[in-house]
């Protein structure tokens, strides 16, 4: 990047975080990983009517939308790896498998490119682990 890109990057952030901080100025000085602990997973039922029957309640249901954004975030590449994380996550809630992420995200390889699918399974691949050590619960499934 260029000197003057980089300023107003710098500009355009903070300007961001000083919105952000009169908004909810509890979240202020939060980075991606505090965002990420604040929203763990919703509830099924909330997922559902937040990204799934509200929309269109013919249409796509929560854990399909979600799915689909995994597919968007895997192609976006590394700069979406705490919205991915938090989608993964949110997948699982709804009633994804690990099989069916793991699927999407290799999917993606085509149009993402295979740097992309390989850091979409790694983060993946961390949340399924985390997911089972705060769980407890063996999903049965082989690893993705």
């Amino acid at each position: 990047m260029t000197e003057d890109l980089t300023k107003f990057f710098q500009a355009m952030m903070e300007q961001g975080q000083k919105m952000a901080s009169a908004f909810a100025p509890a979240m202020e000085g939060m980075d991606a990983k505090g965002f990420e602990k604040l929203f763990p997973a919703m509830p099924k039922e909330m997922l559902e009517a937040w990204f799934g029957k509200t929309f269109n309640p013919e249409g796509l249901d929560a854990r399909t939308r979600l799915l689909v954004t995994i597919a968007a975030l895997t192609v976006l590449g590394a700069q979406a790896e705490a919205q991915l994380r938090l989608t993964v996550r949110q997948a699982l809630s709804a009633g994804a498998t690990q099989r069916e992420i793991a699927e999407v995200i290799w999917q993606m390889s085509m149009f993402g490119g295979l740097p992309a699918m390989q850091k979409a399974l790694e983060i993946a691949q961390s949340v399924f682990a985390e997911t089972a050590q705060t769980t407890g619960a063996n999903t049965g499934e082989k690893d993705a």
